[in-house]
């Protein structure tokens, strides 16, 4: 069982390390187009002594042939002042370029994006691999929900791993947080705290990312890194968990040719199958709000 992580930097690194130490992969691939670094860092990784095989390449897409997942963590990131949207055109010819080399020698493989801005990254990997949606995953949700859990749990002084959420949309500021959807060891958020008090978490949660960078001057790494490993694991052991992740839509919520932040159930063919719920009025036009601004950066992109 292979793996490749295309991006030998924070969040590239930090996925080769979580999932070695795992063991659950054979051989994980560091790949990356600087000289010395996916080596160097491999290297480091390895002498954690681990039964998995890590090996650093650089810019060699054939030592990634017949990988089980792809994982793409490559691209520009975000330094203060910047938003995911400043990102696009660059990150898009990067994903791009390094999608069509993967898919080339692992053409039965699943793809994981990380890179933003996520959603339209999905999308552009997706149209470049030309394969099957339920194959390119886009890992957002994971990360926003677990965000959000974490500032709940700061406000009510209670274990984040108690607290159960879905958040629908993009990875960014117009994420949807579903309060309806949020317990506590299945006791309704609204037990704890109104609608009221929890929009400001909410709003906190979309700053989230934005706080980390400001104050180390790049993106986030660690909690994105164990994200990833979430979803690797639920493909390699087929263990059908449900996860909100970037999914490709055909009709689904009414939006169709996006990929945008939904519960998905995932296992070992990706995607399994895509989770519709019944949203409310307020939901469904903030749902709405959040395709329109992923779609106007595709636009912009096709254009």
């Amino acid at each position: 069982m292979k793996v490749t992580i295309i991006g030998a930097g924070n969040v590239g690194a930090s996925c080769a390390s979580l999932l070695a130490q795992k063991n659950i992969v054979r051989k994980i691939i560091l790949l990356d187009i600087r000289k010395k670094l996916s080596e160097g860092k491999s290297l480091d990784i390895s002498q954690m002594l681990t039964n998995t095989k890590v090996i650093g390449i650089t810019n060699d897409y054939s030592q990634s042939k017949n990988s089980e997942i792809i994982i793409i963590t490559c691209g520009i990131t975000r330094k203060p002042g910047m938003n995911r949207d400043d990102l696009v055109s660059t990150n898009a010819e990067i994903i791009r370029v390094v999608t069509k080399k993967s898919i080339s020698f692992s053409p039965e493989a699943k793809f994981i994006i990380v890179s933003n801005p996520l959603d339209v990254m999905a999308y552009v990997s997706y149209m470049t691999a030309n394969i099957d949606s339920s194959r390119v995953i886009g890992m957002a949700g994971i990360l926003d929900s677990t965000r959000y859990r974490f500032f709940l749990s700061k406000k009510l002084n209670i274990s984040p791993i108690d607290i159960q959420s879905l958040l629908l949309g993009g990875h960014g500021d117009t994420m949807v947080p579903l309060y309806r959807y949020t317990s506590v060891s299945g006791i309704p958020i609204k037990e704890f705290l109104s609608e009221e008090e929890n929009n400001v978490i909410i709003e906190k949660t979309k700053k989230g990312g934005e706080e980390i960078v400001n104050l180390l001057g790049t993106s986030a790494w660690m909690a994105p890194s164990v994200s990833v490993i979430k979803i690797v694991e639920a493909i390699l052991k087929d263990s059908k968990r449900i996860f909100p992740c970037s999914a490709f839509l055909r009709g689904e919520y009414g939006l169709r040719d996006i990929y945008l932040g939904v519960p998905v159930i995932v296992g070992k063919s990706g995607i399994e199958k895509i989770i519709e719920l019944k949203l409310n009025q307020k939901e469904n036009n903030l749902l709405n709000k959040s395709a329109h601004h992923v779609k106007s950066m595709i636009s912009k992109l096709k254009n």
